[in-house]
């Protein structure tokens, strides 16, 4: 049977091709990326071999090698740095183990999340095995979606892996984890990932009871409500031992004093995420035990004064610094300030001061990254670091909110209206 088509339909069919071809060349570009990525990192270790350890270290050569590389990569491709070791042993996979996968990719014959999937299930299988997996695999992986392919790539997984499941699964149970995503519009995700039992047991336990409370008068969908039960549960539930009785998180949100008083809709900011709507800034304002008072410039938003009535010195300080930091300050990293050090950028022991642009926040793992490896940090006016690599390229983080220094007066904008003089205490500590 012969069909026929319209000139319109092959035009689109064109353009389908055309999609096709773009989307072959990105796979190329991936494959050349996890050629060059590949490269440098021997290259890196080849160096490392050759430098002398410097007096006072704590880590080995190999380690600083690994790490300067590893986050000065996550730096260059402004990703976070877990980020760029996942992409480290994925280019060293292909490089070194898969081969096949490899040249798929080069041809434009797969998709790097098809690639991503087979290194992902070949990672832990023997390696007198790996050849026959991937030559398994690699027809599928041609015509099979990457959700499709990762199912068939486990099923062959177990029956070639050497280790039990049991055991694997408590390999894999050590390594549980659980994270925060920002989403628009005042959303954000937490994500729970652990043993397969207990996420079934946590969601069949939320289900239950969301099931229990749709009625007749119940506006809300199932998902609604069951999403509303794990938010309460965590919230103001209970572990089997005590723990989270009577506990409460501390959330630190900053709302305008008049959408405060409901004369304006400015949306209130909330540490870690961002703008959030006014409604929920004024509720969350209305159930706080305490405030601590923030003055910000109503033409510019530069903060003025973090109050310090409340605190002593060090203590303005620290808070003074976390307003104005919110995360770790080393390039990309986004651990919350409220986790990490404050460090000295011109170190205590070479007569750095402790001042307010001498200080930021760098969490433990940066802490150390500065400390162990080639990477150097100079602390600019308004708390933008200056970081150098140890290659010698440059990297500059600004703080995440714009903040006087200390006993500066503010900066007035032109403008018709005068500035009121600032009071006394308009200084932050």
């Amino acid at each position: 049977m012969t069909t026929s088509v319209s000139t319109s339909q092959a035009q689109l069919g064109s353009r389908f091709d055309a999609i096709a071809a773009v989307d072959r060349s990105l796979a190329r570009g991936f494959a050349q990326r996890a050629d060059l990525i590949d490269d440098a990192r021997r290259f890196s270790e080849k160096f490392a071999a050759n430098t002398p350890r410097r007096a006072g270290a704590r880590w080995e050569p190999d380690e600083i090698a690994r790490r300067e590389f590893s986050s000065e990569l996550a730096c260059t491709l402004r990703i976070p740095e877990p980020t760029a070791v996942s992409l480290i042993a994925e280019s060293r996979a292909l490089a070194e183990d898969l081969p096949g996968t490899r040249a798929a990719l080069q041809a434009g014959e797969i998709s790097y999340r098809h690639a991503q999937v087979l290194i992902g299930q070949a990672c832990s299988v023997p390696e007198a095995a790996l050849p026959a997996f991937e030559e398994a695999l690699l027809p599928a992986a041609r015509t099979l979606t990457a959700a499709k392919l990762k199912h068939k790539a486990r099923v062959l997984r177990e029956r070639l892996h050497p280790e039990s499941i049991t055991a694997r699964r408590e390999k894999s149970f050590a390594e549980r984890t659980s994270y925060l995503q920002a989403e628009p519009d005042g959303m954000a995700t937490l994500t729970v990932t652990t043993s397969a039992d207990t996420v079934h047991a946590i969601f069949a336990r939320a289900n239950d009871a969301a099931l229990s409370l749709m009625g007749p008068g119940e506006q809300r969908s199932l998902t609604q409500v069951r999403t509303d039960v794990i938010s309460d549960l965590l919230i103001d539930g209970v572990t089997p031992s005590g723990i989270g009785k009577g506990i409460r998180a501390t959330v630190q949100i900053t709302v305008p004093v008049m959408t405060l008083l409901g004369h304006s809709e400015e949306p209130g900011y909330l540490e870690g995420y961002g703008p959030i709507d006014p409604d929920t800034a004024r509720d969350l304002a209305s159930r706080a035990p305490s405030f601590t008072r923030i003055l910000t410039h109503p033409e510019t938003g530069i903060v003025l004064s973090v109050g310090r009535e409340r605190y002593k010195v060090p203590k303005a300080l620290r808070r003074f610094l976390r307003l104005r930091d919110e995360t770790c300050r080393f390039a990309g990293c986004n651990q919350p300030a409220r986790t990490a050090d404050l460090d000295h950028t011109h170190e205590w022991q070479d007569l750095g001061h402790t001042a307010h642009n001498n200080l930021a926040h760098l969490c433990p793992g940066c802490h150390a990254l500065k400390t162990e490896t080639g990477w150097t940090v100079k602390q600019e006016p308004g708390g933008i670091l200056t970081w150098n690599s140890p290659s010698g390229r440059e990297f500059v983080t600004e703080p995440a909110t714009r903040i006087a220094p200390p006993g500066a007066p503010p900066t007035t904008p032109r403008t018709s209206r005068p500035a009121r003089p600032p009071l006394p205490d308009e200084v932050p500590f």
